[in-house]
């Protein structure tokens, strides 16, 4: 359930929309935001872990709908041509923002990659069930550039061999 691969070999349906979404608290995101319901509660336990240690994560960006995602894509196609735009955004259909599952943290630009929170994520982030989902060497696997902003919810279980193994969930799920 929480393994559902969407990428760029693997859509979702324009209508799909998860059933369970609520409401991420104001503490956690810096505006509103969307996920499944189990999510949200692994988010929110890790960011209260994560203040435990001084470090204030926020939500940034949560579930897309496919509309949404459509209009971002074309934006980003405006702004850097259609070759650059695909290595750094999904079309619509391709982003896992739409599972409800996937996370923006903090701020969308590699500089969060030096900051005491990414460092906090990239080893703590798995005991939640999150992974970070395009790391970096791994670009020729995942289709897209390194985003150490950008988690998805995978559950424990999974997360914690994934994290141990230091794969992607398209290495994990043997579609590479």
């Amino acid at each position: 359930m929480y393994d559902i691969l969407v990428n760029k070999k693997n859509k979702l349906n324009k209508n799909y929309k998860p059933n369970d979404l609520v409401k991420v608290s104001k503490k956690f995101s810096t505006k509103e935001c969307y996920l499944r319901k189990k999510v949200n509660k692994a988010f929110t336990r890790l960011c209260k872990n994560a203040l435990k240690s001084n470090l204030d994560l926020k939500a940034i960006s949560c579930f897309r709908s496919y509309e949404y995602q459509k209009n971002l894509y074309i934006n980003y196609i405006k702004e850097m041509g259609f070759t650059k735009a695909s290595f750094c955004s999904a079309k619509p259909g391709c982003s896992e923002h739409q599972t409800g599952l996937a996370i923006d943290i903090n701020y969308d630009n590699d500089s969060f990659d030096s900051t005491k929170e990414s460092k906090w994520l990239i080893n703590n982030a798995y005991k939640y069930g999150f992974i970070l989902r395009y790391p970096k060497g791994k670009e020729y696997i995942t289709g897209y550039k390194y985003e150490p902003w950008h988690y998805r919810y995978v559950g424990k279980r999974i997360a914690r061999i994934m994290y141990k193994k230091k794969i992607t969930l398209e290495e994990y799920l043997n579609k590479v």
